[in-house]
């Protein structure tokens, strides 16, 4: 019986090889040769790959478990300031508390020219949703260790600034839901107007559910060939998807990579689990290799990104209401004036008795 179910599928096989001379086997046992040796080669793929990317792997520029050389000694290569402290798990900018602020900075200055962070962060709270405040930002800039009110550092920096804002301070949040990320540079002279949540100095940006998600959080900058390419990975499907695409972004090196955060009225858990800086290898032509030297922050074409923000107009309710007050307080001046009118007349008649 046995004998004949092995010849009944030795001779399905060859039928198949047949149709198909590259499934051609003599028994079963080369098949299950090949099939070991195909997930060796596989397996060693996979480990070259991982290899691979742990070999352009900056972990001076990295933040990860066990979060070693963070502190204040001496051998430090990150320091904590304000509310930041480190857990076993996460680094905790600011706990779900009002009128916090918190941050982690790099202490070694930046001199790659083609690099990716891949940042591993949550968000959380118990407030209801726009509840909370007010988000995080991640650094790259000249100054570091700052506080200030922008996500709990300081306005009119100078360098990049990737912000992810879970409050809308606007009342009119221009077609755009929350929470949201966006992208800004700074020179120094550009602030950035909560009031409009950073919306007139914004170079690009998407929206993004991480406050209080269900899956791990993550947000990938890339910087390669003066193209910033933001992503993000907040759904639980291992994929990045756009957010944002900066052409002509020109960054001078030597500056330091931080993250903040800050809350105010509103507040939330603002914690980052890892930052993870690859250096990318990019082959230049001769004559971007003598690009020329960048002293400051800037971007090509800075005109594609303005934004004119309109005040906001007043909506039918208050139109409405605004329309009947004023006829309200035209009637009344109406009345007052035709009863000081009749009192002058009466009195001017009594002058001729």
């Amino acid at each position: 019986m046995v004998a004949a179910v092995s010849k009944s599928s030795l001779a399905l096989m060859r039928s198949f090889s047949f149709l198909h001379p590259m499934f051609y086997f003599k028994n079963t046992r080369e098949l299950t040769c090949l099939f070991v040796a195909v997930c060796i080669l596989m397996s060693q793929s996979l480990a070259n790959d991982r290899d691979f990317m742990e070999d352009f792997l900056k972990r001076e520029y990295s933040l990860a478990k066990p979060y070693r050389g963070l502190g204040f000694s001496s051998s430090s290569q990150w320091d904590l300031m304000g509310t930041a402290v480190v857990t076993p798990d996460h680094v905790r900018l600011t706990p779900d508390l009002q009128s916090r602020q918190g941050a982690v900075w790099s202490r070694i200055p930046f001199f790659l020219r083609d690099w990716e962070l891949q940042v591993h962060f949550k968000i959380h709270g118990q407030g209801k949703k726009n509840l909370n405040g007010d988000g995080l930002a991640i650094w790259l800039t000249r100054d570091r260790m700052q506080n200030g009110p922008v996500f709990g550092n300081m306005n009119q920096f100078v360098g990049l600034g990737i912000f992810v804002d879970t409050y809308p301070n606007a009342d009119k949040t221009h077609d755009r839901t929350f929470p949201y990320i966006s992208v800004m540079l700074g020179n120094g002279t550009l602030s950035y107007d909560h009031d409009y949540d950073g919306r007139p100095t914004e170079l690009g940006g998407c929206t993004a559910m991480v406050r209080n998600a269900i899956y791990d959080t993550f947000l990938l900058v890339r910087l390669s060939k003066n193209r910033l390419t933001l992503m993000v990975d907040v759904d639980g499907k291992q994929e990045w998807k756009h957010c944002a695409d900066i052409t002509g972004l020109r960054l001078p090196p030597g500056y330091f990579f931080g993250a903040s955060s800050a809350t105010g009225d509103l507040s939330d858990n603002h914690d980052i689990i890892s930052m993870k800086l690859y250096q990318l290898t990019v082959e230049r032509t001769p004559k971007e290799e003598e690009e020329e030297e960048v002293t400051e922050p800037r971007v090509d074409d800075m005109e594609q990104f303005q934004v004119d923000v309109q005040e906001e107009g007043m909506s039918r309710v208050q139109f409405f209401f605004t329309l009947l007050f004023s006829i309200l307080g035209l009637g009344v001046l109406a009345v007052v004036g035709l009863v000081v009118y009749g009192r002058w007349k009466e009195n001017r008649r009594k002058r001729f008795y």
